[in-house]
């Protein structure tokens, strides 16, 4: 009984192509992003550098998502999802072929991160809102989002230990190549849904600078989503670009290799997953706004502990909490939002999700990159954590005006808080 309430997105065909091929995909793609950090510490032996790849890869997240969202709400999602995986599979692949000849330089890794950027502007939104269209019963959508952060978790988990293994056995380009190749599954998943044109993309739509308007306005509007959608750039900006750290960490304060980054990244990944396995059991979205709170000052105590451990085995533990309380504040977030929109602004306000999720990252990542120039690693993710904690505070001071408005609002909709 437990299992089937677990598993209860399972239930419809598209739900299990979608996370059958996106698993695998994700695989190759948390390989890549650890051989990419890899590759460049190792070739510069600079922070900063390591920051302004991360910046590069995300920062077009943050200039084009809004496009993204006004093409979720318009268009096919299905087709568009297609064409963007199918682009970064050649991104992949490019990036393979410059490793394995020996013609890699830093430049080629800032613009094909730029390039993959501007493809994930439009795909992460796309993908957030594509979920509504899988899952036929709207209850089952807390569960299918759930689920989709377990995917993501797993890949996370398996991903950077096998990039570490395999860095340390061939080197970073065999991890490019197994990521192109990894997107095949994806696609062939893709390809065989069967997917009915939603009512509202095939409506006239007004003009996409009306659009992005009226999309921003519906946002800055609602308090409820308005301070979701802050508190998770918040979170975002000051505490995620930890990850770009983790290459320092692993080397110079835990003197380890490959293995002990790929190490960090699958405890985190571990905690995370644990998380979503948590949310996917939940029957509604009761008590999820105090969890954000819960998990955001316990993120941030994370990053602030580990900052400090020279201890591996310590350092494991707290990057497993780590991955636990951000996975729990973002899929949060991503829940109660997609339970809250109305569906003709879906895409857009999932693109403001991305924004502030994969948007206000690269600008954390060079911070944290000059940061840990000047005063190191350590310090860096030291007031990091107490940002966080700062952020979650903030966003509590007003938890009780965010509750009154949330209650009629699923009372309409039908939805058990």
């Amino acid at each position: 009984m437990q299992l089937n309430l677990l598993f209860r997105a399972f239930r419809y065909k598209n739900y299990r192509l979608f996370f059958a091929g996106q698993t695998v995909s994700l695989i190759g793609t948390w390989m890549q992003q650890i051989a990419i950090s890899w590759l460049v510490y190792r070739m510069s032996r600079s922070p900063f550098l390591l920051g302004l790849i991360g910046f590069s890869s995300m920062v077009p997240t943050f200039i084009f998502a809004p496009f993204g969202g006004i093409m979720a709400d318009r268009w096919n999602r299905h087709r568009i999802i297609i064409i963007t995986q199918i682009l970064a599979m050649f991104q992949a692949f490019l990036l393979a072929y410059l490793v394995l000849s020996d013609q890699i330089a830093i430049w080629h890794l800032v613009g094909l991160g730029i390039f993959l950027g501007c493809v994930n502007s439009v795909d992460i939104p796309v993908r957030q809102a594509f979920t509504v269209d899988i899952v036929e019963k709207p209850e089952d959508l807390g569960n299918a989002i759930a689920l989709n952060s377990s995917m993501v978790n797993s890949a996370r988990l398996l991903g950077p230990s096998m990039a570490g293994v395999m860095i340390g056995i061939v080197g970073e380009g065999i991890c490019f190549l197994i990521n192109g190749i990894s997107y095949l599954a994806v696609i062939a998943a893709l390809f065989n849904m069967e997917i009915a044109a939603k009512q509202n993309q095939k409506l006239p739509h007004p003009h996409i600078t009306k659009g992005l308007k009226e999309g921003w306005s519906y946002v800055m509007n609602f308090f409820p989503i308005k301070s979701i959608l802050f508190l998770l750039a918040l979170i975002c900006l000051l505490g995620t670009p930890y990850v770009v750290l983790m290459p320092v960490f692993a080397k110079e304060i835990l003197f380890g290799g490959p293995h002990t980054l790929g190490f960090l990244m699958g405890s985190s990944g571990v905690g995370a997953l644990c998380a979503a396995f948590f949310l996917a059991s939940r029957k509604n979205v009761r008590g999820l706004t105090r969890w954000l709170v819960l998990s955001s000052v316990a993120f941030g105590l994370s990053l602030i502990l580990f900052s400090q451990s020279h201890h591996l085995p310590l350092s494991l533990i707290l990057m497993s909490l780590a991955g636990f309380s951000m996975m729990m504040q973002m899929a949060s977030s991503n829940i109660i939002l997609q339970t809250l929109v109305d569906e003709d602004k879906r895409g857009r306000v999932m693109s403001f999700y991305t924004m502030a999720f994969m948007g206000m990252t690269p600008f954390g990542s060079i911070m944290a990159g000059v940061l840990a120039e000047r005063i190191g690693a350590p310090c860096t993710l030291l007031i990091s954590g107490t940002g966080c904690i700062m952020a979650a505070v903030l966003f509590a001071s007003r938890l009780g005006e965010f509750r009154k408005m949330v209650i009629p609002v699923y009372e309409n909709k039908g939805i058990s808080r």
